[in-house]
């Protein structure tokens, strides 16, 4: 049996994921910061593990993988989905605005390798999948901040994938367009009617299509996929 490590794992995506892995009978844990509510829902729901951690803070991030490891064994497939939006200008925004994008979308990540690479190196086997957008594929205007915390996550994919390649471990990145999750919940029905126009399959993604990508690229029939980054927008970035 598969364990699964999922971050930013009680709304949205995460959410979706969380409910995608433990359907194919695999023991998941999931972190989550500020919705507590929804995360025991969830864990309720599906049986996995829910911890509070802040994926800003790597003591914390390390704390939560060694927990999901003490009851479940070494990580298997580690999913980075954790993350936050900030837009407007790049001039307008803040120090603290600027350091949070980056400590949660880019360190993060980072945070969470850090923690869980160890036992796959050791059992010389592990699957790890970075949630990007595909604004860090060709970048937003008023997202600049944005676009470059996602950005680094496509350039940390292909060099991780070459750094743990010889020990059995792919890597893979996921590069969605626009979802329907509470992200884009500041979006009017209207705004939200003119992406859907925009995109070529004229609809806005769920949130279970990107988790079903991830169950994929999580499997061995993707087994020779590693460093690649898959664009899910339907189309809206050609």
């Amino acid at each position: 049996m598969k364990n699964v490590f999922i971050t930013g794992g009680s709304r949205g995506i995460g959410a979706a994921a969380v409910r995608a892995f433990s359907s194919q009978g695999m023991n998941v844990a999931f972190t989550y910061k500020s919705s507590a509510d929804a995360a025991k829902a969830l864990s309720l729901e599906t049986g996995a593990l829910a911890i509070h951690a802040d994926s800003a803070d790597p003591t914390a991030v390390r704390e939560a993988v060694a927990s999901a490891e003490e009851l479940f064994g070494a990580t298997d497939i580690l999913i980075n989905n954790a993350g936050i939006s900030r837009s407007g200008l790049i001039t307008d925004m803040s120090d603290a605005e600027l350091d949070e994008l980056f400590a949660v979308n880019a360190l993060g990540p980072i945070h969470a390798v850090r923690a869980a690479l160890p036992s796959m190196i050791r059992n010389k086997s592990g699957v790890i999948i970075n949630v990007s957008s595909m604004w860090g594929v060709v970048g937003a205007s008023c997202e600049v901040a944005y676009s470059a915390t996602k950005a680094s996550l496509i350039g940390m994919t292909r060099a991780l994938a070459k750094e743990v390649g010889p020990s059995g471990i792919r890597v893979n990145c996921i590069a969605p367009g626009v979802i329907d999750t509470d992200m884009n919940a500041d979006y009017s029905s209207e705004d939200m009617a003119a992406l859907a126009s925009d995109t070529p399959l004229g609809r806005i993604g769920t949130p279970r299509e990107i988790a079903e990508l991830m169950v994929f690229l999580a499997s061995d029939n993707a087994s020779f996929i590693t460093g690649q980054t898959i664009t899910a927008d339907g189309g809206f970035a050609l």
